[in-house]
């Protein structure tokens, strides 16, 4: 297991501030009130240890295939649903969400390789994940990646508690599946928007992969 770059900052001044909080305590507490300190070290160290698990990036044998669509994220399939897309399509696709907790994984990946078409951020909301209309109304960064077998689009979407999206993909450029998209800090969602007629190979409320989990089948 190794940690994503996006976590360096936000390690080190969890850091910082874990060194500050238990050398206070331990100089006005630890004499008088040992228990007290010993249970604020503790509390801190779980929680040092919890940020430091946002940012771990877990070896795992990613899947590739030509035909399949792996997941982008680690999390639990919420949504498997027709719906028309308004942004970029114009038609109705399906749509497939997974919901990452801020205990999965926040890596993002590529579903399947091909050329960007199409990247935007969009500014927004910050309802809860699961919300009807977090899709559309929240803060979310849309990419659609297209290859000779079909088109798609992801959106990494931010939640309550997710308040940084990061993309990686520009317009032009070919990536390769299981490859980094981006990060969302804290977790929150991502949208798979696929051409009506695609095999779904994922069940609603099912635990996925992300890299690992093939999604769709073309």
């Amino acid at each position: 297991m190794t940690i994503h770059k996006e976590g360096y900052k936000s390690i080190g001044i969890a850091a910082l501030v874990f060194g500050l909080i238990n050398i206070a305590s331990f100089i006005f507490l630890g004499t008088d009130y040992p228990k007290t300190a010993a249970i604020i070290f503790s509390a801190s160290v779980i929680l040092f240890l919890f940020i430091v698990s946002f940012f771990r990036i877990p070896r795992r044998l990613l899947t590739s295939g030509e035909t399949h669509v792996v997941c982008p994220a680690d999390g639990k399939v919420v949504v498997i649903e027709e719906v028309v897309d308004e942004e970029y399509f114009k038609d109705r696709r399906i749509q497939v969400s997974i919901f990452m907790s801020p205990a999965n994984v926040h890596v993002n990946r590529n579903p399947m390789s091909g050329e960007v078409l199409y990247s935007k951020y969009h500014k927004g909301k910050y309802l809860v994940a699961w919300h009807p209309k977090s899709s559309t109304e929240n803060e979310r960064y849309s990419v659609v990646v297209k290859n000779e077998k079909a088109e798609i689009l992801v959106k990494q979407i931010a939640g309550a508690l997710a308040k940084r999206i990061v993309n990686y993909l520009k317009v032009g450029q070919s990536v390769n599946q299981g490859e980094e998209l981006g990060f969302i800090k804290f977790g929150s969602r991502v949208d798979v928007l696929l051409p009506i007629g695609t095999k779904i190979n994922v069940e609603l409320n099912q635990v996925v992969k992300g890299g690992v989990t093939v999604l769709a089948t073309l």
